[in-house]
């Protein structure tokens, strides 16, 4: 299977555990050609075995290369992150508008990849040197620091989201009901201001219009099912049939 994501290339990294983490959250958005540039503990690692809770697939297919420019070599466009600027003239990308660049590239038959630095110091200026661009998160300025799978979260995230088509928002229900519809609803709110007009509720002719308005938008903003509508129905039925009962 070739793989059409981005190359993440962690250039020395420390601790197995971030290594696992960044897996993790690879995975997490379809993305699997992890390369590793010389890290510290060796590989393979245990301890990124465990933290990457089940992202084997990432793991499994790791490169390890002895130098930034062999990890890149087979790639036609790099980014460097970095939240520090750099004595060098390079276009500076955000996350979203470097997922989009390089969904295009790919498309186009190019492989990129994106050079994240070792924990304590990122990446050298000799490895962002060899990045065609700089790529750096929007953030707090007093206050930019981001752990490597923080990082690589962000911007595997963004390439996900260009393909992806899920609902900003949408109303989930069970399976054995669906939306309320109009016609429902509206039996209901005549079912509802009948019993209010019986107890005197909306007793005061010039308001009640306003008065029924703001309960049948407020009823509206629930988003009922059709199974909701009968409950509701049901309660509106008890309340006037049935004699209060206390204590």
């Amino acid at each position: 299977m070739t793989d059409t994501s981005f190359a993440v290339i962690l250039v020395e990294p420390q601790l197995g555990e971030n290594i696992g983490m960044c897996a993790r959250a690879m995975w997490n958005c379809g993305i699997r050609d992890l390369r590793l540039v010389s890290p510290r503990d060796g590989w393979p690692s245990e301890s990124a075995r465990k933290s990457a809770s089940g992202a084997d697939v990432v793991l499994d297919n790791t490169q390890v290369f002895e130098t930034t420019e062999d990890a890149v070599a087979d790639l036609n466009f790099v980014l460097a992150t970095t939240a520090r600027p750099r004595d060098m003239t390079k276009a500076v990308f955000t996350p979203e508008a470097a997922a989009k660049d390089m969904r295009e590239r790919t498309a186009a038959g190019e492989r990129t990849g994106v050079l994240f630095g070792k924990e304590a110091m990122g990446l050298s200026n000799d490895d962002v040197a060899l990045s065609d661009a700089v790529l750096t998160v929007p953030l707090n300025p007093a206050f930019t620091s981001l752990n490597l799978a923080q990082a690589v979260l962000l911007m595997g995230y963004e390439w996900f989201k260009q393909a992806d088509d899920t609902p900003g928002r949408e109303l989930r229900m069970p399976g054995d009901t669906r939306p309320a519809g109009k016609d429902e609803m509206l039996h209901m709110f005549e079912h509802l201001e009948d019993e209010l007009d019986a107890r005197g509720f909306l007793r005061v002719p010039e308001k009640r219009p306003t008065m029924v308005r703001n309960i049948r938008n407020l009823l509206w903003r629930a988003e009922m099912t059709e199974q909701e509508v009968r409950t509701f129905r049901g309660i509106i039925k008890a309340l006037a049939t049935f004699p209060r009962k206390d204590g």
